[in-house]
């Protein structure tokens, strides 16, 4: 809570979080513009929970990990897009989106929205035009 508040209270601020991140964190409006995902939410692998979870089914990737994954990019997708009148710009750095067959499952389970695929040394030129347009 205290690293909620020092980050309301700093103009231009960037707020790095982790895991515990995706869920119970409130920022609604021009509060979070943006928000940047390194990877996919996947459940570490030797999480003793999660191996005990995924010991019992017979396709565990699909039957849980899959959708535990899932879940989670949509509740830290949620972080940004609380309202309807909320708006900013998504940045997923993991190529499995695109790559993998299970990647299109992750983008179905948000919002419809603009999807852009673009190269890192354009990424800051993207999003500025796609602010521009927004407002």
């Amino acid at each position: 809570r205290r690293l909620l508040r020092e980050y309301r209270a700093t103009e231009k601020a960037v707020l790095l979080g982790t895991r515990t991140f995706w869920e119970g964190i409130d920022l609604p409006g021009d509060e979070l513009l943006s928000l940047l995902i390194v990877r996919l939410p996947f459940a570490p692998p030797g999480d003793p929970l999660v191996a005990a979870r995924c010991a019992e089914l017979d396709n565990a990737f699909n039957e849980y990990t899959l959708p535990d994954a899932i879940l989670r990019f949509r509740q830290g997708f949620g972080r940004l897009i609380r309202r309807t009148d909320d708006r900013g710009v998504v940045v997923l750095l993991d190529s499995r989106i695109w790559q993998k067959r299970y990647g299109q499952s992750f983008l179905d389970a948000i919002p419809r929205c603009t999807e852009k695929r673009a190269p890192l040394s354009n990424l800051r030129e993207e999003i500025e035009l796609w602010m521009m347009g927004a407002e």
